[in-house]
Order: C-alpha cells, then sequence, then structure tokens
C-alpha cells in the first residue's frame, strides 16, 4: 500500500494566506528592516531620519532634532515642509494623505520627481515598516499654518488625524517605541546613533542634526553639523592611520539622458592612501548607505586601476614587474586606501528593499570618467603622490605573488584545497555547515579535554598552540608562513585572499573560540577576532562566529555542585544561599529575606564599585562626594563645576575633606580651589575651576582633582544610584541587627556594612575552585558547563559600528604606538576583572 504524505494531503486553496498591511511586516520584518536585533532596531530611526534627509536635500529643512526619551521611545522632529494632511484616495476610499504614508505600503512622494528631485526613500515602505514594528508611533504636522496630530497602535490608527489648532511652525515630528514582541532589546545605543548621524551631516550640505539622551539624569548631547562635506569625514576616517600622499577630493556633476530627459548625476568622491593592508570603502546613493557598493563602486574601481598603471607605465615603473598582464592588479592599487564615494540620483535602482547595493548600470561610466580626469590631474599636479602610491602597489603586488607561491606550495601538498584537513583538527561527523559547530581551543591540553568531551556528531575540535600572528601588522605572504593560521583557513574552508576566497565554502555555521579567563586567553581571543574582521568579514556578518563563556567558578555545598559564570554570578549565590537563615532588623523593625537580599545585592555593587577606585585612600573621597551630591542636589553641584562658582567649591571641598580625612591612612588632607583647561565636545578650550586635595600620605603629597568629568563618570552616576536604592528602604546611617536562627551575628551603624557579615555566612560552608585555564577541567566538566548546546551560554559577534571596529583594530593592534598607549590612557580606570 502506497504511503500518503499527510501535509499534501491538507496543501488546497485553503492553505494559501493574503497578509494585508501590517500583518505582512510584522509576519516577516526581516524581509523590510534587515533583522530584528541591535541593527534592525536602529534602522528604524534611520528610516524616519531619512524622511527628513530627504527634504533637506531637497533644501526645505535645516534643523533636525533627534530624543531619546526615558522610555526608549524616539522622537524625531524637522523643520521641514511637513507631511501633506489633505485627503487621497486609496484603494477606492478617500483617507487623508497622512494617514496613507504612515499605512499603505507603496504611497509616497519619492515615485516621480516632482516633490524631491533625489532622495533616498524610494518605494513608499521605510516609515510604514517602522509603524507596524512599534507598538505605538505618534505623529505630529505642522504646515500652512494649522498643527495636525494622530495616533497609531502596531500599524493601525488608534487616533485619525486631528486638527489641534494655528500654529506658527513647520515640520514633521514622529515619536516611536519599538514592539517589545518584535525586538528582544529595545535600548537604543546612543553611540550606534552618533556614527550615522556624523556620516549623515557630511553627506548633506546645510543641515544641522542634533541628539540628545534623556535616560541619565544629565542628558547627552551631540550636536552633527558636517562642515567640510565627504573630505572632512574622510580626515575623520582616517585619524588614526599612517597617510600616503595627501588627500584627493572630487566633487562634480556628470550630465546624462534619464527617461528621454537630461538629467545630472552628483558625484563626490574623497579618497586617502594609507600604510593599512586592508581596502576601506564607503558609498552612498542619495545619502543611503551601500554596504555591499555596486556600480558606483565598480567605477571608482575601474578609474583607479586604470589611472595608477597608466602612470606607472608612462613613469617605467613596472620594469621589473611581473604578473600576467604585465599591470598591476586592481586590489594591489586599492591595498591600504580609504574613500568615501556619494552620488545623487534622480532615480537609483537598488538590489532589495534594503538599499545595500546600487545596480543602475549607466553610474559606472559616470563615476568611472570623472575619477580619471581627476586623479589624473591630481598625479600630474602631485608627482610626488603618485609615485608613493605606485610604489605601495607594487609591495602589495610582490606580496600577492609570494602569497601565491606560497598557497600553490601548501596546496600541492593537499592543504588549502581541502583535501587534507590539518592532522590537529578532531573534525566532526556531520558534513552539514548547518549543523556542525567547530571549536577554536587555546592549548594541547585544554584541547584534549575538548575533544573527549565533545559530541562527535556535530562538533569539531582544533587546538591552536600558543598566540596567533597579529594580521593587523602583516600582509596575507606572512600569514601563509604561519602553520597555526593556515592550519585554521584550512579548517574553515573557505580559502583566504581576493583571489579564492568563497564564504560559501565554510564548512561550520558556528565557529566557537574558546580560551581562558585569563590575559593570555583574552589576547588570544583578540589575535582571533583581528584575523576574522580583517580576513573573513563576511563570517562574521552572517553570524557564524561566537565566544564561549566557561565558568570561572565550581562551588560545592555537600554533595550539591555548581558552576557559576562570573564574580557576579558568585556574589549573587553567596547571597540568595545566606538570606535563607537570616533575618535583619533595621531601626528596631525586621524586614523580609527579600528585602535583605536586595539590601546585600545592592551592597555588592556598591562595594565593587568602590574597589574599581585605583587608590585606597580615594574611597572616602568619592563617599564623601557623594554625601555632597546628596545634601545639595545634582543639578546645583553641576552647576557649582560648570560656571566655576568658587565659593561654592572651596565650600564643598572643605566638608569634603571634614568626612573623608577620618576614614583615610594620612596624616593629613586640605582642598583648595584650582583653575585648569577644559576640551569640550566641540574640541575648544575652556577654563574650569575644580576641587583640588592634596592628601599627604607617608610624608609623599598626592592631589585628587574633583571635577565634572569625574561627577559624570558611570562609576560615580552608578554609585550615586544604589545609595539612592538603599534610601527608599532605610537611611544609609541606621543602626541594624543581623540574626541567625534568633542570635543576634552582627550590630552594624550602616545599611552598607550588612553586606560583608551576609557574604561571610553565605560562604561559611561552601568550596570555592576558580578556573584559571580550561585545561584545569575534565572532559565532562568541559562538556556540562561550556559545550553542552543545552546549557552553555555564547556571545555572538555582530559589527554595529563598522567604522568604530576598524578604528580599534588600527589602534589597538597597529605598529602605532602613540594611539593605544592614549587609548589605554583614556580608558585604564575602565578596567574590569584584570587577572595578571
Amino acid at each position: 500500500m502506497e504511503a500518503t504524505d499527510k501535509s499534501d494531503a491538507t496543501y488546497d486553496e485553503s492553505s494559501i494566506e493574503h497578509l494585508d498591511y501590517p500583518e505582512n511586516v510584522r509576519k516577516r520584518p526581516g524581509m523590510y528592516i534587515g533583522d530584528t536585533d541591535i541593527a534592525g532596531l536602529h534602522k528604524m530611526v534611520f528610516e524616519v531620519l531619512d524622511n527628513s534627509i530627504d527634504e533637506a536635500l531637497a533644501g526645505h529643512c535645516k534643523h533636525i532634532h533627534v530624543t531619546i526619551n526615558t522610555d526608549e521611545s524616539v522622537s524625531l522632529e524637522d523643520d521641514g515642509r511637513g507631511v501633506p494632511t489633505g485627503p487621497m484616495e486609496v484603494g477606492g476610499k478617500s483617507i487623508p494623505a497622512a494617514i496613507a504614508i504612515f499605512t499603505e505600503l507603496h504611497v509616497g512622494g519619492k515615485f516621480g520627481n516632482q516633490a524631491y528631485k533625489v532622495s533616498g526613500g524610494l518605494h513608499g515602505v521605510g516609515v510604514k515598516v517602522v509603524n507596524a514594528l512599534s507598538d505605538w508611533l505618534e505623529l505630529e504636522v505642522w504646515r500652512e499654518g494649522k498643527a495636525y496630530r494622530a495616533r497609531f497602535e502596531r500599524g493601525v490608527v488608534a487616533d485619525d488625524l486631528q486638527t489641534l489648532g494655528p500654529s506658527s511652525k513647520r515640520g514633521t515630528k514622529v515619536t516611536f517605541h519599538a514592539d517589545p514582541l518584535i525586538y528582544g532589546n529595545i535600548k537604543i545605543d546612543f553611540e550606534m546613533l552618533c556614527s550615522r548621524f556624523r556620516e549623515l551631516a557630511y553627506l548633506t550640505e546645510g543641515v544641522t542634526i542634533n541628539l540628545v539622551d534623556m535616560r541619565s539624569e544629565s542628558k547627552r548631547e551631540q550636536v552633527f553639523t558636517g562642515e567640510g562635506g565627504v573630505a572632512s569625514f574622510l580626515e575623520l576616517l582616517c585619524q588614526k592611520k599612517v597617510k600616503i600622499g595627501s588627500l584627493i577630493d572630487l566633487r562634480t556633476d556628470m550630465d546624462f539622458d534619464f527617461e528621454g530627459h537630461p538629467h545630472t548625476l552628483n558625484v563626490q568622491i574623497a579618497l586617502q592612501w594609507t600604510d593599512a593592508y586592508h581596502e576601506l570603502v564607503h558609498c552612498y546613493t542619495n545619502n543611503i548607505a551601500n554596504k555591499d557598493g555596486g556600480t558606483h563602486l565598480t567605477g571608482l574601481r575601474t578609474a583607479l586601476t586604470r589611472v595608477v598603471n597608466g602612470y606607472a607605465t608612462e613613469h617605467n615603473m613596472l620594469k621589473g614587474h611581473k604578473s600576467e598582464k604585465g599591470t598591476l592588479a586592481g586590489e594591489d592599487v586599492r591595498e591600504g586606501l580609504i574613500a568615501v564615494i556619494a552620488v545623487k540620483h534622480p532615480d537609483p535602482k537598488f538590489s532589495s528593499q534594503t538599499k545595500e547595493k546600487l545596480v543602475s548600470g549607466e553610474v559606472t561610466a559616470l563615476v568611472s570618467n570623472a575619477v580619471n580626469d581627476t586623479l589624473n590631474r591630481h598625479f600630474e599636479e602631485n608627482p610626488k603622490d603618485a609615485r608613493l602610491i605606485v610604489e605601495k602597489a607594487l609591495l602589495a603586488a610582490r606580496a600577492r605573488a609570494a602569497a601565491r607561491k606560497a598557497r600553490d606550495t601548501i596546496t600541492r601538498k593537499g592543504i588549502l584545497d581541502g583535501l587534507s584537513l590539518p592532522g590537529k583538527l578532531a573534525d566532526c561527523q556531520d558534513k552539514d555547515p548547518a549543523k556542525a559547530e567547530l571549536f577554536l581551543v587555546e592549548g594541547d591540553s585544554a584541547g584534549g579535554s575538548a575533544k573527549q568531551g565533545r559530541d562527535r556528531q556535530t562538533q569539531a575540535i582544533l587546538p591552536l598552540r600558543g598566540k596567533i600572528l597579529n594580521v593587523e601588522k602583516a600582509r596575507i605572504d606572512k600569514m601563509l608562513s604561519s602553520q597555526e593560521l593556515v592550519a585554521l583557513i584550512t579548517a574553515l574552508g573557505t580559502g583566504i585572499g581576493p583571489d579564492n576566497y568563497d564564504v560559501d565554502k565554510i564548512r561550520y555555521h558556528k565557529i566557537i573560540i574558546m580560551t581562558d579567563a585569563d590575559v593570555d586567553g583574552s589576547h588570544i581571543r583578540t589575535l582571533l577576532l583581528t584575523f576574522f574582521f580583517r580576513h573573513l568579514v563576511n563570517v562574521i556578518e552572517r553570524g557564524y562566529l561566537y565566544v564561549a563563556q566557561p565558568p570561572l567558578y565550581k562551588v560545592k555545598s555537600g554533595k550539591k555542585e555548581l558552576y557559576l559564570k562570573n564574580d557576579a554570578g558568585l556574589d549573587d549565590f553567596i547571597i540568595d544561599s545566606a538570606v535563607e537563615d537570616l533575618e535583619l532588623e533595621i531601626a528596631g523593625s525586621t524586614v523580609s529575606a527579600k528585602v535583605l537580599a536586595e539590601i546585600a545585592h545592592a551592597g555588592v555593587r556598591y562595594r565593587n564599585l568602590l574597589d574599581s577606585l585605583e587608590r585606597e585612600h580615594r574611597r572616602p573621597i568619592i563617599e564623601a562626594l557623594l554625601v555632597e551630591l546628596e545634601q545639595r542636589g545634582r543639578q546645583l553641584v553641576e552647576q557649582a563645576f560648570t560656571q566655576s562658582d568658587e565659593p561654592m567649591l572651596a565650600e564643598m571641598g572643605a566638608a569634603i575633606v571634614a568626612r573623608a580625612l577620618p576614614k583615610m591612612p594620612l596624616t593629613r588632607a586640605v582642598s583648595r580651589v584650582a583653575r585648569v583647561m577644559f576640551k569640550t565636545s566641540e574640541g575648544e578650550s575652556v577654563e574650569r575651576a575644580i576641587i583640588r586635595l592634596e592628601v599627604l600620605s607617608d610624608g609623599v603629597t598626592i592631589f585628587e582633582d574633583l571635577d565634572l568629568p569625574l561627577l559624570r563618570s558611570s562609576e560615580v552616576r552608578d554609585l550615586a544610584r544604589i545609595r539612592e536604592e538603599l534610601h527608599k528602604t532605610a537611611p544609609l546611617d541606621s543602626p541594624t541587627k543581623l540574626r541567625r536562627k534568633g542570635d543576634v551575628i552582627a550590630e552594624t551603624s550602616s545599611l552598607l556594612e550588612v553586606v560583608d557579615h551576609v557574604g561571610q555566612v553565605g560562604r561559611s560552608g561552601l568550596q570555592i575552585q576558580r578556573y584559571k585555564g580550561l585545561g584545569e577541567m575534565n572532559p565532562e566538566q568541559l562538556w556540562e558547563t561550556t559545550m553542552d548546546p543545552n546549557v552553555r551560554e555564547l556571545l555572538q559577534i555582530k559589527i554595529a559600528d563598522m567604522d568604530l571596529a576598524d578604528e580599534v583594530f588600527t589602534v589597538l593592534m597597529g605598529d602605532e604606538v602613540g594611539p593605544r598607549r592614549d587609548f589605554i590612557t583614556e580608558n585604564a580606570l575602565n578596567t574590569r576583572n584584570l587577572d595578571v
């Protein structure tokens, strides 16, 4: 009897669904917004902002104000013409245009060229997607002397467009709150917005973008004006790199026929060669970032290769250069190039709604011709620049030839072509990349435990001996001389370099970096991240790269064993274990175990923050400053610093010394008001008054400065917040009694002292083992804590800001010592859990 597939039997016309807005967007959000992770969340802000930018491109908007509100909603307001509010016919019904723009897919003012000559919005989709993926959205419009308002909930009209009355304002304001049902995390990243706003300001002449974050007690604010255009943007991208030659700034209009009529393509390009080994090009069309490039990038690359080769040939610089065509390859010419290319097109064509690639065919020749003319002229006027660029390309060509020779040698041995996997690799049985995992393990000892404890069906193990090569300082030819990197490249199966790299050939869709929880382990992890970012960035972008989270502690209580990931987890476990047997009496009243746990947890956070301060005598000073904040109010204290109110600062300094001195192991401490120079966020130098404490300890005078940056630091803010939380329970100086089974085991004069006694109770009877290396775990422990998919925790590596990531790798892993020293100096006090 023939078997019947039941799923086929039920497939008929009743299985076909028709989804209307907003369900079509909410059902498949990735199709419209890219993803529902952090990138997709911030794309919602950018989609709304792009409408204001389009108004600016049309010459109708000068100012855009963006506010991150305390509830994580975002407000975007511009002074443009305002969204049209009159009636329009849609689907046989008359509705206000503003409502249609926010609820009807493919309704918009950018399909023709009447309202906007150029624009980023093309499909009438963007703001509708934001509306559908928000649990609420409010629209405010000011135009033609009137004010209007509408509200939407998950894409559906909640309050129809209403006329609020007369108004002299002009513009549009959109406030939306991302739907937690769609986005697991709705926390907006201030720095991520700054990165995009900065580039938009440079790309849009004459517009000012003001970003305000209202989520903290003292609001954060950044203003972006973008003076200098794409050339200034490029200078910002190159500020941490060593430059070769001078910056090349191209701005021109190229005429062409479009839909039977003459039109203009505006082209703006800035070029700068550096001593780096990697190319970095930012592509934009109508101010929309094109992550995958497109025809404008093709035009740029074609012209660069042609002009550099033409100059090298004309000046006989290719003598002795050997290649298949006798000329420099494109990748050699572009090594170390950083560029920004921005075109403005009346009707660009993209590969998808997310506009990641420009596919307008006519753009290639237009950009190529523009670059050809400008670069030839620049080389004629600056022959020294031209020679430096050609010499850089020749070095790259020699390195690439050496790399090809090394690769051919390795391939003949059957390695990089995948015919022979590295001997140290313990491969998995499943050959489906979607099911296969590769663990990159530090050392043979940990590698041995991982090989024995793994699931052989899906988990492969590659032990790495020592610290791999820092690829930030090495070309590909040197990389291929590293046995560890060759083994890794071979195991991955992707190949390496522009000639044979193919991410689709990757053998594992989970690549998990598993290193020890110490400084060496962190260094090895950073070296691996550098390798993936510089040579296999697609692996990161596809979400294949992870970092394992092995436990730091094993806690044993009787026969019960528990693994804890970090110090915070250990503190939580100790407190939760202790409060079950304890009672806390505050000023004669007994509180519940839950309140005691909250006090102890807050106390631990408070103590850890104080411990992070670099000098013991600094802690009482900070606590005395916190009391000043509580008694005077943060606003008044900040005002004293910003306005250099010397009498008040002197009074505060004397009070801080009086409180702190009895708690410090010092012989003397005095305060005075000093004046120092500060740099503002705009780079201006201003003189401000600060409190300077002179602390005498063992005959040595140490200066402690209390200023506005300290007051606004995350440590001081967090400490103040914890004190405020504890104040809600009782005053901090309340007398307490801690009882265990009815017996008083401790009496304190402050809530903050309770935590030490709770910790002592929680630790009693526990055996705590701290793991420094994975090799200390036996195979069973490594499996059940770090490798078992049912219980393990993995951190997925993502790139939220490509420019910032590039700068960080350049500074931390590059050749220049100065920028790295500055970075360490600026961030030394933010270090946590340093294990040397």
